[in-house]
């Protein structure tokens, strides 16, 4: 039986909590946060940026009805939590004779528009214990602060937010943080980190984590309202991002310390959007129009918990729609937080969760199940790939305009190293990426060179990012 809006509402709006202490509801956690707005409102409003662009805005187009400026480049960044198994992922060969491994052998169709890099290292996570400097340190390439929640700080910005500086003026939306799991809360007693640290890879500051939206539907909307903007669009936005606040306010007076110092973090971020969308208001562009429309009938199902495979597919759906109408250039996803422990005994031959059966000890059982996971995961993303492969554009399609990286913060989920990652990526970026490629550099080879290379291809200027040396020989085309 449907809810009514008044029902969905009041749920919605429950004020429930405390995350460090006890619980005053009979919530969980994933819908605490959802009520509260700090995994799923956050993001979504970030979406109301473009609302001053009208219908009737009118471009210049060629014969194609295509806009005459360059085609877009577009560049996404797959975190996958838990690692992978090491000796199932380096390819055999290198340059252009190469074979693809048994974990990759699922992108053999784009095997000349892959490049597999090998003995990448990112030397700013090499540093406590577990996965949560791994994962927060990902784009950042910087050493967070251990913190229990009151010093929240990684230190730097997230290579993706330097893409999104350059390309904001060209799209509605700067950039889109996805992700599946909300926010985890609390702290990790076994190495002293905050949870939070656990999910989120795209920072915008050293104190400022972007919340990731989880529901594939909020996406769709974000995109249809960039594309169809309404003259109330603006009120609309504004009064949301009020209730939003005014929720937060009301939550901090019920919460500890620790949790009042991340509201306070959360706040300062949704005073940050309020003037985002004045400033998109009064100076936006109104010369932006999508390279293709988007359809409202084609709004995506809810997405259900049960079946994890529907979401994160949903979820690569959106990626694609934003590439394809340009809505925005820059996006990030996430598989799942660090220390996942998503059962995947939807699989054959899994009975069990992420993290456990990524701490296999040398068992041959759980190898075998770690490998299934590792594939599981890159079935996904050649699932994205076959999306942007079959979306024709000017002189190719929206892969070959793109660079889709792939990637984990650390090798192997039982040793937790940050040397020798695991890191693909897809898509020639205009012809600027020499791909088909398996690249083996000198061990612990910087991992931000490889973000300075991508910055250099999106023809930013930028060839220097966080600890990088040079951007990577190969990597460009000549």
């Amino acid at each position: 039986m449907k809810r009514s809006a008044k029902q969905s509402s009041q749920r919605e709006s429950s004020v429930y909590l405390n995350g460090d202490a006890k619980l005053r509801g009979p919530l969980s956690r994933r819908t605490l946060l959802r009520g509260t707005g700090m995994a799923l409102a956050l993001p979504w409003l970030e979406a109301m940026m473009s609302e001053s662009r009208g219908d009737e805005a009118s471009v210049e187009t060629d014969a194609q009805g295509q806009r005459p400026s360059d085609t877009p480049i577009r560049m996404a960044a797959m975190f996958v939590p838990n690692g992978v198994r090491a000796d199932q992922w380096t390819p055999k060969g290198e340059g252009k004779d190469f074979e693809l491994s048994p974990t990759l052998q699922p992108l053999s169709s784009y095997k000349d528009k892959l490049l597999v890099l090998s003995n990448l290292w990112n030397q700013a996570s090499n540093v406590g214990d577990g996965h949560y400097v791994k994962c927060s340190g990902y784009l950042t390439c910087t050493t967070i602060n251990k913190s229990l929640g009151i010093d929240l700080n990684c230190n730097g910005r997230s290579v993706d937010q330097i893409a999104a500086d350059f390309g904001e003026q060209h799209t509605p939306l700067r950039s889109l943080e996805l992700g599946i799991d909300p926010v985890t809360t609390g702290v990790d007693t076994n190495v002293g980190y905050t949870r939070v640290y656990g999910s989120h890879i795209a920072w915008n500051g050293p104190t400022s984590p972007l919340a990731k939206e989880l529901n594939p539907q909020s996406v769709f909307d974000r995109l249809l309202r960039a594309t169809k903007p309404s003259a109330q669009s603006a009120w609309r936005d504004q009064l949301l991002l009020d209730r939003a606040l005014g929720d937060v306010k009301q939550l901090n007076r019920m919460l500890g310390a620790s949790d009042r110092h991340r509201m306070d973090e959360y706040m300062q971020s949704l005073r940050s959007i309020e003037k985002r969308i004045e400033k998109q208001s009064a100076s936006q562009s109104a010369n932006w129009q999508p390279l293709v429309s988007v359809n409202p009938e084609k709004r995506p199902g809810e997405a259900s918990r049960d079946n994890h495979q529907e979401h994160v597919r949903l979820m690569m759906d959106m990626i694609a729609l934003a590439f394809q109408t340009d809505t925005t250039r820059v996006c990030t996803f996430m598989f799942g937080n660090a220390v996942s422990g998503r059962n995947f005994s939807f699989l054959d031959g899994v009975s069990g969760g992420h993290h456990d059966i990524s701490h296999h000890q040398g068992n041959e059982e759980k190898l075998a199940q770690y490998q299934l996971i590792n594939q599981w995961h890159i079935e996904q993303y050649g699932y994205l790939l076959n999306k942007l492969e079959s979306m024709q554009e000017r002189d190719g399609t929206v892969l070959d305009h793109s660079m889709i990286m792939y990637g984990s913060g650390l090798r192997d989920g039982n040793s937790h190293s940050p040397h020798n990652l695991p890191i693909v990526v897809a898509g020639k970026a205009g012809g600027r990426l020499n791909s088909g490629q398996h690249l083996s550099f000198g061990n612990d080879t910087p991992l931000a060179n490889l973000y300075a290379s991508m910055l250099s291809a999106l023809g930013t200027g930028i060839d220097k990012f966080a600890d990088s040396t040079g951007v990577l020989p190969g990597v460009l085309a000549s």
